[in-house]
């Protein structure tokens, strides 16, 4: 089974789309996906095929891709296991979870954590006990940082915005521009379901945000008031 996927997978390669990922995805030296090989297979191709086999694989076979040296064969284990855990019973989820969150290592770009996390680790933690988002938050780890607070989507679908709100004040001065980005996702998120909610987290401490952050979280705000924020006039 895992060779024939294996093949399956293969089949879709591309060595042009390769060198596009691998530069899209920054795996040059110093970058944040340093040494991450690409075989230039794209999503919709990926998902075709998690389509056909998710519901065959075993969860220890989904855990030669899951920890593949290939970015797809990662994409492909992780999509199986979100289609598995959305369709298991509640105590697979568990199983699921906990195989999530013991191979962060390998949920090791922005891609890979952004379409995962939030639809096993945050709907595992809706009716549980979150502690492990904000180890996260406060870890060293880029991506575990970055799974902390996507994680929180599902919770913010739910209507439920205290841990993103948290979470984002531990982020509110981190360095790096990936993390800007997804805690201004977030709170751009809560701002769709509540703007007076998202409003009063951003007047205490807008002038203390990245600028990234900022603009993604006020981006569909009315325009004058998107620029008072941007002038800092709120």
């Amino acid at each position: 089974m895992i060779k024939q996927i294996e093949n399956e997978l293969k089949r879709y390669s591309n060595s042009k789309k390769a060198k596009h990922s691998q530069k899209f995805f920054k795996t040059g030296k110093g970058q944040y996906g340093e040494g991450d090989i690409f075989l230039g297979i794209t999503n919709p191709e990926i998902k075709s095929i998690v389509k056909e086999y998710y519901k065959e694989m075993s969860l220890n076979n989904l855990l030669s891709f899951i920890q593949s040296k290939y970015h797809e064969y990662r994409m492909f284990g992780l999509q199986c296991l979100v289609s598995k855990y959305q369709k298991c019973k509640t105590k697979e989820r568990k199983e699921i979870y906990q195989i999530y969150i013991s191979n962060t290592k390998y949920i090791n770009n922005w891609d890979l954590v952004d379409v995962t996390c939030y639809k096993i680790v945050g709907e595992y933690l809706k009716e549980k006990k979150r502690k492990i988002l904000y180890t996260f938050a406060k870890s060293n780890d880029l991506w575990k940082q970055r799974i902390s607070i996507i994680s929180t989507l599902a919770f913010i679908r739910d209507n439920d915005f205290k841990d993103t709100l948290a979470i984002s004040k531990i982020l509110l001065n981190h360095k790096h521009d990936l993390i800007h980005k997804a805690v201004g996702w977030m709170l751009r998120e809560i701002g769709k379901r509540d703007q007076d909610i998202e409003e009063v987290f951003l007047k205490k401490y807008y002038m203390d945000m990245p600028r990234t952050m900022l603009r993604y979280a006020i981006e569909r705000f009315e325009e004058g008031k998107r620029q008072q924020y941007l002038k800092g006039e709120i």
